[in-house]
């Protein structure tokens, strides 16, 4: 059936005059009216006419670690789009275990002649890595950007989420049910988003937990791993045999790897075990129970990558500092007072 102007005005709630002047890319529409309409020609199988359709304007590379974790592909769609909607298209580079690997693909992308990377979590990310790789790139003139890491010498934006901030959120709420022996599951603590959880989990920790509580008494709530489910399940084991009533886990996945090992072991979430998860995925709302989490704000991160990147490209450089976002606790099932104080409550 032929898709009308009226049907497209009807879904999108707006007026036909309002869609004509989309199509006929007219100014004076909202860019929320124009993103609407444009999404509803999507759902109802129009074409866009031939004006409409995006001019290719530059080729950019898009890295990122890999695809496993829903964080991931959230960030990367975001920032595709974004990219897309200037006429710039990007080339998304996926690494896996025993794949391409981060310098491999940057040589194919200048072979390629790209206008501009950006990094996702990359090795700007690990502390072990060699800097000199990203400042080359910006000798080059080539414009980065690069997200969830830190590198002070390195001629570039970054952008991060707040990991500080977010164990401060997690330690605060399990204090305030009464938890006082709360562990931390991390991956690899080579990466400074794991460093920097690990200071704010400390920090945290004394604030509202115990003021006196010693680095030897913090390393004991604290398990490294990988962040994968069995990452999170082997941590998880680890921790209860220490007496953890709760687990802040360093990301969402993990976490539902930390739900198996208390299933495994029989208990009941949360009365036996309060668990918080990081990164805020929508599979997290379906677990059970659904899990509470640290939220970092995956899209806006995203969207300011993409703008900054388009700033440098144009040559307007973004001042040379680290643009931190602050992450929001999404509080469901998962976490509860334990069960010692319950029973004294009642």
């Amino acid at each position: 059936m032929r898709v009308r102007l009226a049907d497209i005005a009807s879904r999108a709630r707006v007026s036909e005059a309002t869609v004509s002047r989309v199509l006929n890319n007219k100014p004076g529409v909202s860019e929320a009216n124009r993103k609407e309409i444009l999404r509803t020609m999507e759902l109802l199988g129009y074409e866009r006419p031939e004006r409409m359709r995006t001019r290719t304007s530059g080729l950019v590379g898009l890295i990122v670690p890999e695809l496993t974790n829903p964080v991931f592909p959230l960030v990367a769609q975001v920032i595709e789009t974004a990219l897309a909607d200037k006429g710039v298209t990007s080339v998304l580079c996926t690494q896996t275990p025993g794949g391409v690997r981060e310098d491999e693909y940057v040589r194919m992308l200048l072979e390629r002649n790209v206008s501009g990377i950006v990094f996702v979590s990359g090795l700007h990310a690990n502390v072990d890595s060699d800097p000199a790789r990203y400042v080359a790139l910006r000798k080059r003139g080539l414009p980065i950007v690069l997200v969830n890491g830190y590198l002070p010498d390195v001629d570039a934006p970054f952008l991060s989420n707040d990991d500080a901030a977010g164990m401060e959120l997690a330690v605060q709420h399990l204090a305030g049910l009464g938890h006082t022996r709360i562990g931390l599951a991390l991956g690899p603590d080579r990466y400074v988003p794991v460093r920097r959880k690990v200071a704010g989990f400390a920090v945290a920790y004394r604030s509202h937990v115990d003021p006196a509580a010693t680095p030897a008494q913090l390393d004991d709530l604290l398990e490294t791993t990988v962040f994968t489910v069995e990452g999170g399940e082997e941590a998880t084991e680890a921790l209860l045999d220490r007496g953890v009533t709760a687990v802040v886990c360093g990301s969402d996945v993990m976490a539902f790897g930390a739900i198996r090992a208390a299933r495994r072991r029989g208990l009941r979430l949360p009365e036996d075990l309060s668990i918080v998860g990081s990164d805020g995925i929508p599979l997290a709302e379906f677990t059970e129970p659904a899990l509470t989490t640290v939220r970092q704000p995956s899209e806006d991160i995203a969207e300011t990558a993409a703008r900054a990147l388009l700033e440098e490209m144009a040559g307007n450089p973004a001042p040379r500092a680290e643009y931190m976002f602050r992450p929001t606790l999404v509080v469901r099932g998962s976490t509860a007072p334990p069960t010692s104080r319950r029973s004294r409550s009642g």
